[in-house]
C-alpha cells in the first residue's frame, strides 16, 4: 500500500444526520427494511428451488438476482444500523476499501444480470421458437458466470484506484458507507481528474448498459402491443416487472456517478435508495406482479403447513 495512504488509518463516517431523534428513527426503519430484505429474497430463492415449474431460466436469473440484492443489502446497512446504537461511526481505512469493493462487485455484477434478464425475455418473445436452444441451461450458468467476472473486474478496477489516492489529512466521509464519490474528495489531489476517471468508468458504462437495456425493453414492449394473446399479456406484465427494477436500479447510480461532485444531500439520498430501498422492492414487484411466483408460494405455504399431505411430484 502506498506509503502516503497510512497517514490515514479510519474514516469517521458522518451517517445521515446528526439529530438523535432521527438517527433512532433510521435505526428502526432501516433495520424493517434490512430484515424484509432478506426474508423476501430468501423466500424467492426457496420457492424457485422447491416449485418444479419455476425451473426455468427466467427464474434462474431471478434467484442470482435475489442473492445479489441480499448481498448488496447486507455490505454496509447492518454497520449503519448498528453504528447508530454504539455511537461508533467509524471504519478503518482497510474496511472503508472493502465496502467500495463489495459495493462495485454486487452492483456491476447486477448490472450484467439485468442485462441477461433483458435478454432472456427478448428472445422468449422476439424469438419463441429459438428460445429453447438459444437460452440453455448451459447459457443461464454462463451469463451468472460472466456477470460476476464482471463485476469483479470492475470492483478491482475501483479498488487499485482508490489505493493509489493519497489521504493526508481530513478523513470524514459524509455518508453512511465508503464510496469512491465521497472518499475521493477527501485525497490530497485534484479532485476535478479523479471525477473524469469516475464519470468513465462507472458513470458512462451505467449509462450505456442503461441505454441498452432501455431499447431492448421498448422493442419487446413494441412487439407485445401488435399482438393480444394471453401467452404476450403475461409477457407485458414480466417484462413492465423487469423494466422497474432497471429504472429504479440504474437511475440513482447514473446521477451519482455522472455527477460526482453534486450536493452530498442528494447523494444521501440517492445511496440510500440503491442500497437499502432497492433490494426490497424487488421481491415486491417481482411477486406481486407474478402469478406464477404467487401460486408457488403458496403452493410451499400449504406443503409446509400440511407436510403429511402429500402432493404429486413434478419432474422437468
Amino acid at each position: 500500500m502506498d506509503a502516503a495512504n497510512k497517514s490515514v488509518s479510519e474514516f469517521v463516517l458522518l451517517g445521515l444526520s446528526k439529530s438523535w431523534e432521527l438517527q433512532l428513527f433510521f435505526f428502526m426503519v432501516f433495520s424493517l427494511f434490512y430484515v424484509a430484505t432478506i426474508i423476501g429474497n430468501s423466500l424467492i430463492v426457496i420457492t424457485v428451488i422447491a416449485d418444479s415449474h419455476l425451473h426455468s431460466p427466467m427464474y434462474f436469473l431471478l434467484t442470482n438476482l435475489s442473492i445479489i440484492d441480499m448481498s448488496l443489502a447486507s455490505f454496509a446497512t447492518p454497520k449503519m444500523v448498528t453504528d447508530y446504537l454504539t455511537g461508533h461511526k467509524t471504519i478503518s481505512f482497510d474496511g472503508c476499501i472493502t465496502q467500495i469493493f463489495f459495493l462495485h462487485l454486487f452492483t456491476g455484477t447486477e448490472i450484467i444480470l439485468l442485462m441477461a434478464m433483458s435478454f432472456d425475455r427478448y428472445i422468449a418473445i422476439c424469438k419463441p421458437l429459438r428460445y429453447a436452444s438459444v437460452i440453455s441451461p448451459w447459457v443461464c450458468v454462463a451469463l451468472v458466470v460472466a456477470s460476476w467476472i464482471v463485476g469483479v473486474m470492475h470492483s478491482l478496477s475501483q479498488v487499485i484506484f482508490a489505493l493509489t489516492l493519497p489521504f493526508c489529512g481530513p478523513n470524514e466521509v459524509d455518508s453512511f458507507f465508503c464510496d469512491l464519490p465521497v472518499v475521493f474528495q477527501l485525497a490530497c489531489v485534484d479532485t476535478y481528474v479523479l471525477g473524469l476517471f469516475m464519470i468513465s468508468t462507472s458513470g458512462i458504462i451505467a449509462l450505456s448498459c442503461f441505454i441498452i437495456l432501455f431499447n431492448s425493453y421498448v422493442i419487446v414492449l413494441v412487439i407485445i402491443k401488435h399482438h393480444s394473446s394471453k401467452g404476450l399479456s403475461k409477457a407485458l406484465t414480466t417484462c413492465t416487472a423487469h423494466f422497474i427494477v432497471v429504472f429504479m436500479f440504474f437511475g440513482p447510480c447514473i446521477l451519482i456517478y455522472m455527477w460526482p461532485l453534486n450536493s452530498f444531500l442528494i447523494d444521501k439520498i440517492l445511496s440510500v435508495f440503491y442500497t437499502i430501498f432497492t433490494p426490497i422492492l424487488n421481491p415486491v414487484i417481482y411477486t406481486l406482479r407474478n402469478q406464477e411466483v404467487k401460486t408457488a408460494m403458496r403452493k410451499l405455504k400449504n406443503r409446509l403447513l400440511n407436510p403429511n399431505k402429500t402432493t404429486p411430484l413434478h419432474y422437468f
